[in-house]
């Protein structure tokens, strides 16, 4: 029994080597966790920064997000066309040509209007006698 007690801590001490070694075989190093918080850090001062410039113009916002969806929706549009031929491709058929002719001038037959106010005997200046 005494050499039980003896060799329970010797076995607890290499016990607890060997959980401690692949403890910190799976912690990342110290300057892996220095650097994710710096990267933490200035991607809080980042979107501090972002979110006063929303603030102050959201119209700004607003324009970029409206252009962003319609470059990804022309895209999107001329991958499709390019998958599917191109969609360039000729139509079958005939055809014949049509010169086209200008229709004669017709002449006003009324005289032109003015844009010059006219006046009406209510305001016309009564005449001298």
């Amino acid at each position: 029994m005494e050499t039980k007690l003896i060799a329970l801590p010797e076995r607890a001490i290499e016990l607890v080597g060997k959980w401690g070694g692949q403890a910190m075989d799976l912690m990342p190093s110290a300057d892996k966790l220095l650097d994710t918080g710096a990267k933490l850090g200035a991607l809080k001062g980042g979107s501090k920064v972002a979110m006063k410039f929303a603030k102050r113009y959201p119209l700004v916002i607003a324009a970029t997000a409206v252009g962003a969806g319609a470059l990804w929706y022309l895209a999107r549009k001329k991958a499709k066309e390019a998958q599917n031929g191109n969609g360039r491709d000729a139509i079958e058929g005939s055809a014949r040509r049509i010169d086209a002719k200008r229709p004669a001038r017709k002449r006003a037959s009324t005289a032109r209007k003015t844009t010059r106010a006219r006046t009406t005997q209510a305001t016309q200046a009564p005449p001298e006698a």
